[in-house]
């Protein structure tokens, strides 16, 4: 029963979960999160040189997991989006400059594979489909793209 005891003392020391921060050499902070058995686990943020956000989310055993979001040096969002298993999938939301969305993509293994809307102006102005990171249509009015498909398939 010592032995049993000792065991799980000694694992359990081991396997703690650390918040880590790291450093740019200017002071300012480059990044911070959690490390269990030198693996990012849970929530992370990363920052530019100037202090400002560059990247937050979710890790599992290294690999990004769940929704992240991403940030210009000015601190303006630029995209955002799922993660499993380090890689993308599902609908990201991209950004202009100003921060307006400019356009959405379904993906799936960190390629476009679905639908991609693109917007101007907040206005839905062109919707094209991909496969496997190939364009195999496009509309560029909003009737024929809802006649030739499926809405159901935009959730």
């Amino acid at each position: 029963m010592i032995v049993i005891i000792l065991f799980f003392c000694s694992t359990n020391v081991f396997s703690q979960k650390k918040y880590e921060k790291e450093f740019y050499k200017n002071g300012q902070i480059k990044q911070e999160g959690w490390v269990l058995n030198e693996n990012k686990v849970d929530y992370w943020k990363f920052y530019y040189e100037n202090g400002s956000l560059q990247k937050e989310g979710h890790y599992k055993n290294n690999l990004e997991i769940k929704y992240w979001y991403f940030y210009r040096p000015n601190s303006i969002v630029e995209k955002e989006g799922h993660f499993k298993n380090g890689v993308k999938l599902n609908w990201w939301l991209f950004y202009d400059k100003k921060g307006i969305i400019n356009h959405k993509c379904q993906l799936k293994n960190n390629q476009k594979n679905g639908y991609c809307l693109m917007y101007s102006n907040k206005k839905l102005v062109k919707a094209s489909k991909y496969k496997k990171g190939v364009k195999i249509k496009e509309w560029t009015d909003f009737s024929s793209f809802k006649e030739e498909n499926n809405l159901n398939d935009l959730r």
